[in-house]
């Protein structure tokens, strides 16, 4: 199978990542152009309307972007590339959880919320805007003999009622399952695609992000957990899920089951900035969305 592999993340020397979670001040500022786009009025992938800056246009000021740790790697890949074409701009990027960007969004406290699932319906005041789309691969050790799960055989590890990899099709030994922390955007569309009502298993080891998640499975014969697929390397195997593997075409066309929108959010009560909207234009624009296959994430386009 081919795998899709994450491309190792250049930062930048002018790319500032803030690690902390959610410290972040205000909006950017000091643009020279005041004139952005309109909000759309719901979810889109398209660039909003004409009279936003095309993604060539020059404009100067900061942009602050803060969420999800799923999505801050790509964001990162794609400040670089804007900063490399508009050198008056500066896009500066921080994790915190999918909850984070929401709130940041809606607060007003940075310029674009990242969230990697979809927005619920009490998270109001924000307006989505789809910029990739990630399949969530179930990972196993790269020793375990099983290829492949149904949905429901997942479901039954992950909520603690299979318990044993002989249960489904492996050698006997104790399932050790993976899981993320409370807020993770990859735990709750993992949870909300895969668990439904039931809740995951008490047991499992609790990661804090992607990397982590398969550093653990990679060192346990035993373990299971789930990634996104722009962070499946070779130390870790991909199981295919009801028969199909978590490749781009899979995804792209739905047959992989478990899959999710990468959101950028911003706030609905007003525009976004110029320099703001140009960066989103840029995401959207041809080049973006090819740093989005490179990264190996499906486009939207």
């Amino acid at each position: 199978m081919k795998k899709i592999q994450q491309k190792k993340m250049f930062s930048g020397a002018i790319l500032t990542v803030v690690t902390s979670a959610m410290i972040v001040t205000g909006c950017g500022g000091n643009n020279t152009n005041n004139s952005g786009g309109a909000a759309t009025n719901a979810p889109t992938n398209a660039p909003t309307e004409a009279a936003s800056p095309s993604p060539e246009t020059k404009v100067s000021g900061s942009v602050t972007v803060a969420g999800s740790t799923s999505v801050q790697p790509l964001a990162e890949e794609l400040g670089t590339a804007y900063m490399g074409t508009n050198g008056d701009a500066r896009i500066e990027v921080s994790g915190g959880g999918s909850g984070a960007g929401v709130k940041a969004a809606q607060a007003g406290t940075a310029d674009i919320g990242m969230a990697s699932r979809a927005i619920k319906d009490d998270e109001t005041g924000i307006e989505p805007i789809v910029i990739a789309i990630d399949g969530i691969a179930v990972v196993a050790n790269s020793a375990n003999e099983v290829e492949n799960l149904t949905v429901d055989q997942v479901k039954g590890i992950f909520s603690g009622q299979i318990k044993n990899w002989s249960e489904v099709g492996g050698k006997d030994g104790n399932i050790v399952v993976i899981n993320r922390e409370e807020g993770s955007g990859t735990r709750d569309a993992f949870g909300e695609i895969v668990l439904g009502e039931e809740p995951f298993v008490a047991e499992a080891i609790i990661q804090n992000s992607t990397g982590a998640v398969r550093e653990a499975v990679s060192q346990d014969a035993n373990a299971i957990g789930y990634i996104s697929t722009g962070g499946l390397n070779d130390s870790v195997k991909a199981v295919k899920v009801d028969e199909h593997e978590p490749t781009e075409e899979n995804i792209k066309s739905g047959l992989y089951p478990i899959q999710r929108p990468f959101n950028f959010l911003v706030g609905d009560s007003k525009d976004p900035s110029a320099v703001a909207q140009a960066f989103i234009d840029y995401v959207l624009s041809d080049a973006g969305q090819a740093i989005v296959a490179e990264n190996g994430y499906v486009t939207v386009k």
